[in-house]
């Protein structure tokens, strides 16, 4: 179960981008107040609510296609016995994922992700760029965009999970041979 588990988190490290970011340097104070202007425009709590909800609606799915891809690609194991782990894991893997619910359904979380997004922006925008991008999301296009962003997410997900899933597979294939 132990192997279902790394399997699993392995896969899902690819399906999500690494939380461990580099510390933010000082944002000057216009240049902040110039993010959080882009952040209110996008809409970005309700967002990133929707698109963590729907992560956690795929999540199942991604860690039991990532310990299938493990189970199966383990030449030790009978196919009985990957039988029996594929079915051990359509169990435990909705508990994992339950679990995982209450993190993303925190309520501090997405201040915390807003405000980690403040200096995120004030790197990579000036005020004049961060203002104009905040004018587009306010714009029908840009609300359209904000709306749909989450179902765009999802699917891509899926389209990303097709594509990685073999390669996924193969490095977990010489994982466990390797054990």
């Amino acid at each position: 179960m132990k192997k279902i588990v790394l399997a699993a988190c392995l896969a899902l490290s690819f399906a999500v981008p690494s939380v461990y970011a580099q510390k933010a340097a000082p944002v000057d104070p216009a240049t902040a107040a110039a993010a959080r202007e882009l952040l209110e425009s996008m809409n970005y709590r309700a967002t990133m609510k929707a698109m963590m909800t729907q992560m956690q609606q795929n999540m199942p799915a991604v860690m039991l296609q990532g310990a299938t891809a493990a189970i199966e690609g383990n030449p030790k194991l009978t196919a009985e016995q990957k039988a029996a782990e594929i079915k051990k894991a359509r169990e435990e893997i909705p508990k994992a994922s339950a679990s995982f619910g209450a993190t993303f359904s925190d309520p501090a979380l997405m201040d915390e992700l807003a405000n980690e997004m403040v200096p995120l922006y004030a790197r990579h925008y000036t005020v004049d760029e961060l203002h104009q991008m905040a004018a587009f999301y306010r714009s029908p296009v840009g609300v359209k965009m904000m709306a749909t962003m989450p179902e765009v997410m999802g699917e891509s997900m899926v389209i990303s999970q097709k594509v990685m899933m073999p390669r996924i597979k193969a490095a977990i294939a010489k994982v466990v041979k390797t054990q």
